[in-house]
């Protein structure tokens, strides 16, 4: 009996080791059906947690994926580098001008097949977005957020004094809400420290950035001289701003200055101020009633050699193509959707902020997509707009250089 009830305790346990191990086999096979998606991305700082919380929403609304995000001070660089042969995403959120340049590298996957097979509708999303997205005719990503820049006022300072809504009206009012102690600036009536707005501008002045077929620059023109008379007449004449008063982005929040362009990442921060009252209005007209802005913002892409395009996709369509998903990363993050339904939710059109960005999207253009066009900005455009600004060399000399220089790196890209 003694040798019984033995065997049947070393049946039990063994029956009992089996059952375990067949408990942890199965946990490993539900385990692996969970694909790993990895997001990289240049967003730090409090940027993660916001995307961390957006990435749990799409994790917890099903069961076949897992995105996580990665974040990359390089993420450009990295790409190249992965696709040689290092490590490489899934998917990747960046700035949508990188697009073109880098779908011409044989770095980015074309998804337009997936686009047709899912039937996802691109008239969705603002067509200068997906334009921006878009390279020799075949689409490279979805378009996620869009920006652009309107005009921000201090009520308090401007309580006496109409907005302006064109040049002219600039150039009239901002003196009046300037304030000197001798020679120092102590309130500035218009920020004109962001050189980089120049092509907002030269829109509102009715240009064409670039050429019909994106071989030449469009600014060497009497309409490219309106936009840098108006600076200088409203820095040099008008004596509005000095070089460097803002050049931290503080001035506003500190009620120094009365009026500049922002753009929507600007809200959360200025309502955190206390004391504050500021409103928005629609960017400034030009000369012939233009009415322009620059469209930027981000999308998500999939390099050439994804491990998991499947799972990729599937998360690209979901925060895109879902206007929902894109109403509530807005309420984490205040970013606007590139999404159009989205974008149109109750939760910008009723906000006295939000409305009348969504309202400049409108007349939103984006930069042109021309290779090399970035590298004409950095290289070409801002240096020549810092000697105008700082009284280096006239208006005329700074388009000429421009104009030279310029074409010459978009020659030396095609």
């Amino acid at each position: 009996m003694k040798k019984i009830g033995l065997l049947l305790c070393l049946a039990a346990t063994v029956l009992g080791l089996a059952a375990c191990g067949e408990k942890e086999q199965d946990k490993g096979k539900g385990a692996a059906a969970t694909k790993d998606v990895t997001l990289w991305g240049s967003w730090s700082g409090d940027q993660i947690a916001q995307l961390e919380k957006q990435i749990e929403s799409y994790n917890s609304s099903q069961d076949k994926y897992k995105v996580n995000y990665v974040m990359q001070e390089q993420v450009e660089e990295k790409l190249l580098t992965g696709l040689a042969g290092g490590e490489l995403p899934d998917v990747i959120l960046w700035d949508r001008y990188q697009t073109a340049l880098y779908a011409s590298k044989g770095a980015l996957y074309a998804i337009d097949e997936l686009v047709e097979k899912d039937d996802v509708k691109m008239a969705d999303f603002y067509s200068e977005a997906v334009k921006e997205m878009t390279y020799q005719d075949d689409l490279y990503g979805l378009p996620l957020l869009v920006d652009t820049r309107i005009l921000f006022y201090n009520k308090t300072l401007m309580a006496d004094h109409q907005v302006p809504t064109t040049w002219d009206e600039m150039v009239a009012v901002a003196p009046e809400v300037t304030k000197r102690k001798g020679k120092t600036l102590e309130q500035a009536g218009f920020s004109l420290e962001d050189i980089g707005l120049f092509n907002m501008y030269a829109l509102q002045a009715g240009l064409d950035l670039i050429s019909p077929d994106g071989q030449s620059l469009n600014f060497n023109n009497p309409a490219g001289e309106s936009v840098l008379n108006l600076w200088q007449t409203l820095q040099n004449d008008k004596k509005v701003y000095d070089r460097g008063f803002d050049d931290n982005n503080t001035q506003f929040a500190a009620g120094k200055l009365a009026m500049n362009y922002n753009g929507p990442w600007a809200l959360a921060d200025l309502n955190k101020v206390e004391g504050l009252e500021y409103g928005v209005s629609l960017p400034l007209a030009g000369p012939n009633g233009d009415q322009g802005s620059v469209m930027g913002g981000f999308g998500l892409v999939m390099p050439k050699k994804s491990n998991n395009e499947e799972g990729a996709w599937d998360f690209m369509k979901w925060w895109t193509t879902q206007p929902e998903n894109g109403v509530e990363f807005a309420k984490i993050s205040g970013w606007i959707p590139a999404n159009q339904q989205a974008a149109n939710d109750p939760y910008f059109t009723e906000d006295e902020y939000y409305s009348v960005f969504v309202k400049a999207m409108e007349n939103a253009r984006t930069r042109p997509t021309a290779q090399g066009y970035s590298t004409v900005e950095d290289l070409a455009m801002k240096p020549q707009l810092e000697k105008f600004m700082s009284n280096s060399i006239d208006a005329k000399q700074a388009l000429a250089t421009i104009d030279k220089e310029g074409n010459k790196i978009l020659e030396e890209n095609q």
